[in-house]
């Protein structure tokens, strides 16, 4: 049931577009101002790993398209023009994410393309000096 739910994502992103881009202090000074709904897409073993965003919102990527779609529209209150940036671990999620949620009529959705753990977009945001919260149940 993942793997169809995560292949009906995949598909339906294909022709959208994937981008923009944001990096982690931007998101975090955009956040703090209060332009910015940080949406952290990883699974809970990895937001009790490393900890969460202090503020961002949760949904596990895997849970599938549908549930990612609703999930959000709830965040936002249904505003499909609301600023959101997309965090996972490395960035590769978000890209997926991003493209679904554009392809589903969003129109400020960001990559947060060096994601928790950092790549070759950046650090990330664990190895910057950015505030982390545990989440032990999450």
């Amino acid at each position: 049931m993942r793997a169809i739910a995560l292949l009906a994502l995949l598909l339906g992103a294909i022709s959208a577009r994937a981008e923009p881009d944001i990096s982690a202090p931007q998101a975090y000074e955009r956040m703090k101002q209060g332009g910015l709904l940080i949406v952290d897409i990883r699974t809970p073993e990895e937001w009790r790993e490393t900890g969460v965003i202090p503020g961002a919102r949760r949904v596990d990527f895997y849970r599938g398209p549908n549930m990612l779609l609703k999930s959000v529209l709830d965040m936002v209150d249904g505003n499909r023009n609301a600023p959101i940036a997309l965090v996972c671990h490395s960035g590769s999620r978000t890209i997926q994410a991003q493209k679904y949620l554009q392809s589903q009529g969003f129109t400020q959705v960001y990559n947060l393309t060096e994601g928790m753990a950092g790549g070759a977009a950046g650090p990330g945001w664990l190895n910057r000096p950015l505030p982390l919260e545990p989440c032990p149940r999450c």
